[in-house]
């Protein structure tokens, strides 16, 4: 179950970074344009995607070697010592906690009363952060931490 569950961690990876794309798009393409249902959805779609991801990272950061399990059998002290236990255990979990949070508060001003131009500002601030942050903190196969990985599960 859970290199299932690893697998689908890496296809949401690309399914919330092409709805970052998108939505910061829309906003900058549309910022004097009204804010439509369709920014909102394409936001609604992204938080959720982004929720979803984050339980599944939870999952395994819970179950899997590379995080609690690794900090309770060789100490925090030699986690923060290794980058790839570090990584994993400490640095990807809150990077990408982070990312999450930006993205609540971007979709956040879609619900507001503001003016459209403010929405799709903090649209592009907020989104536009949270897409830095998942890019950082991604395990990239090319990165020292993510050797062994793959761009697509399964290749």
């Amino acid at each position: 179950m859970y290199q299932g569950m690893l697998h689908l961690h890496s296809v949401l990876r690309w399914v919330i970074l092409i709805l970052l794309l998108v939505a910061i798009y829309k906003s900058i393409a549309d910022r004097k344009k009204p804010f439509t249902a369709g920014h909102r959805k394409t936001g609604l779609f992204l938080l959720i995607s982004a929720d979803l991801m984050f339980l599944i990272g939870l999952y395994q950061w819970i179950f899997g070697d590379l995080g609690l399990k690794s900090i309770r059998e060789n100490g925090m002290s030699v986690v923060m010592k290794d980058n790839v236990l570090r990584f994993f255990a400490v640095e990807h979990f809150v990077g990408m906690l982070i990312a999450i949070i930006m993205i609540h508060i971007g979709y956040s001003y879609a619900k507001r009363k503001v003016e459209d131009s403010v929405k799709h500002k903090r649209a592009i601030l907020y989104f536009g952060l949270a897409l830095l942050l998942i890019l950082i903190f991604i395990p990239w196969p090319f990165r020292d931490v993510g050797v062994g990985r793959t761009w697509l599960p399964g290749m």
